[in-house]
């Protein structure tokens, strides 16, 4: 009765050949021949008779492609690749690459600055849509013209007026966008570039939108302006330029940054130290003398008035 309840001994080969049937007859199984792990197949259970197996590997066998996976790949392979796109503003490079999307041969991806590999996507609804559903034409206001000449007070009373007639837009104005956007550039030249350049692609955003965008700033170099000018249609930039006096602006001096110029703690201060250049083909100039100055609400009816003699504002 003792010899019945021991554990069978390891008999060896034999017990190894009994092993290898039963792998072979439920490969990997866990039952007991255990995981398989690789190659290597390890019998369950603790303790004396716990046996390593090792299995050749098995080649893989060769996939069968089902008969519609093959008929969907024949599909695609007939589907002639899609035209590429044209470049914008002619600074785009497009390489064709291989694409894993059913239908497409390859996908049209371009190079922009310092961007790799971008693709345009475009929506159905475009800015003809948003124009119809906002009952007006969207715009970029530019008012440009030295620091203290009003250019901020204009812009907000155009907005006033045009929310008055039932049209939406939407001021950038430059001290504002530097609170966020443009917090990380200071007022050296190239920051200053930068500054307007961020602020034009802002604006041509909103245009497209189908807004009246009203950016007032500074803005005190012409080629900046018109760089900002050829990232929307011409007919659809309108610079306004706020021409006051230098001694009118430095009598108001609404933040105090003259007086700190004149004493040298400001340097590079557009109108003291650094040049301004005046428009030389703008479609508005306000003009403002020294004793005679316009109220905002007449110098917003002006700019209003050429927004609806030239169709951005519709009934």
């Amino acid at each position: 009765m003792l010899a019945k309840a021991l554990p069978r001994p390891c008999s060896g080969a034999a017990d190894g050949d009994a092993l290898r049937r039963r792998a072979a007859a439920a490969p990997g199984s866990l039952g007991s021949v255990g995981l398989t792990t690789g190659g290597v197949k390890t019998r369950r259970g603790g303790g004396a008779g716990v046996k390593l197996v090792v299995a050749a590997a098995r080649p893989r066998p060769t996939s069968v492609v089902p008969a519609a996976a093959a008929a969907a790949r024949d599909r695609t392979e007939a589907v002639p690749a899609a035209p590429a796109p044209a470049p914008v503003d002619g600074k785009n490079v497009f390489n064709g690459s291989a694409s894993a999307v059913p239908g497409i041969n390859k996908l049209v991806t371009s190079t922009v600055g310092k961007s790799t590999n971008i693709l345009w996507h475009e929506c159905p609804i475009g800015q003809t849509e948003r124009q119809k559903l906002l009952n007006q034409k969207g715009c970029v206001v530019w008012i440009t013209g030295l620091s203290g000449s009003g250019k901020s007070t204009l812009a907000c009373a155009v907005a006033r007026e045009l929310h008055s007639r039932g049209h939406l837009s939407y001021v950038l104005d430059g001290d504002n966008v530097r609170h966020g956007l443009n917090k990380d550039l200071g007022f050296k030249a190239d920051d200053r570039a930068e500054n307007i350049r961020r602020i034009g692609e802002v604006a041509k955003l909103f245009a497209d939108a189908g807004l009246i965008c009203i950016a007032s700033l500074i803005s005190p170099y012409r080629s900046d302006r018109s760089a900002c000018r050829d990232l929307v249609p011409s007919s659809s930039f309108i610079e306004v330029f706020l021409n006051v006096p230098l001694e009118v602006c430095e009598a108001r001096d609404p933040k105090g940054l003259y007086k700190l110029a004149r004493a040298g703690k400001i340097k590079g201060f557009t109108g003291i130290d650094d040049p301004y250049e005046p428009p030389s083909d703008c479609e508005i100039v306000i003009q403002c003398r020294v004793e005679d100055c316009p109220s905002p609400k007449s110098m917003a009816e002006q700019v209003v008035s050429y927004l609806e003699a030239n169709g951005f504002l519709q009934n």
